[in-house]
């Protein structure tokens, strides 16, 4: 198949064969990229002249873009989007872009264009995090945001925090990432230590979120509960997990969406530890999140 493509790709033009796709109008070529994903365009840019000039569109990248997208070229330094194509800015904005000093980022899907957004550790209000008796802060690149939040051992947990941002429309799943167990490398190989790990299995962590119109979501997680293990036998301990709380519907980003979240664990009758706290995501609900080692639903 591979052949057939290259041997279409110049079309008549001095071959003595019939029309090929070299022989395309660049407008036409446009319009079939409107149906296709970012990575599928660049594949196809290889082929011939008319392909790379349609592949480099403002039209077809423009529809790639979210409608609000200067929303998120507005955080960030005008010098760094001034006078780039509409292929540019959406190569720009497919990788991260920091706000509220670096706590959050939001970036574009480089599949669909669709507005996912991050929060770090750092960005939320955690309970005791001044008190090195109680909480640790771990620089690792497992994060995304290259830090996480090492829980020694505590009796009151809880963990707040707010994040407006103008999300376009579209339904999307809030979730908390954790891991149980303190992770460091050790002669190049991955280890976990789980010294102080413990009371996550006596009772269940509650995850809640609200947004500004009224959107409410809620549910329980024990996060030690080897009873409910996956099928694959993977255990809780030593791995990163997503606990997916709930999902909120935009129907416009104006106005801008605020969404409130919480996990605690309050009942003092029993200390709990060794818990790393990573970050929340907030990402359209029917993408597949990629690199995660496990989701709770």
């Amino acid at each position: 198949m591979g052949a057939a493509v290259s041997g279409l790709g110049d079309g008549a033009n001095g071959s003595g064969m019939g029309p090929g796709l070299g022989d395309i109008p660049e407008s036409c070529v446009a319009c079939v990229f409107m149906y296709l994903t970012p990575p599928e365009i660049c594949n196809l840019a290889r082929l011939n002249r008319a392909f790379r000039g349609a592949a480099s569109s403002d039209s077809v990248w423009e529809s790639k873009l979210p409608p609000n997208y200067q929303d998120l070229l507005d955080l960030l330094p005008a010098e760094r989007y001034q006078n780039l194509s509409k292929k540019d800015i959406f190569a720009l904005l497919s990788r991260p872009v920091p706000f509220d000093q670096g706590n959050k980022e939001a970036w574009l899907d480089r599949v669909t264009g669709r507005v996912c957004l991050a929060v770090s550790a750092r960005g939320m209000a955690i309970t005791g995090i001044d008190d090195r008796r109680y909480w640790n802060w771990i620089p690792t690149e497992e994060s995304r945001f290259n830090i996480v939040a090492y829980l020694q051992q505590i009796w009151w947990f809880e963990v707040d925090g707010m994040v407006k941002f103008p999300f376009p429309a579209d339904t999307y799943t809030l979730s908390f990432r954790l891991h149980l167990g303190r992770f460091s490398k050790r002669l190049g190989r991955r280890v976990c230590n789980f010294e102080h790990t413990h009371g996550w299995d006596i009772k269940p962590v509650r995850f809640e979120f609200s947004t500004s119109d009224g959107q409410r979501a809620s549910c329980e997680f024990c996060l030690d509960d080897t009873e409910h293990d996956d099928a694959n036998g993977n255990h809780k301990r030593g791995c990163w997990i997503d606990y997916k709380v709930g999902e909120f519907v935009v129907s416009d980003s104006e106005p801008v969406t605020e969404v409130r979240f919480s996990m605690k664990q309050i009942d003092c009758t029993h200390s709990k530890g060794g818990l790393c706290v990573d970050s929340l995501f907030i990402i359209p609900s029917d993408l597949k999140k990629h690199k995660r080692r496990g989701v709770l639903k």
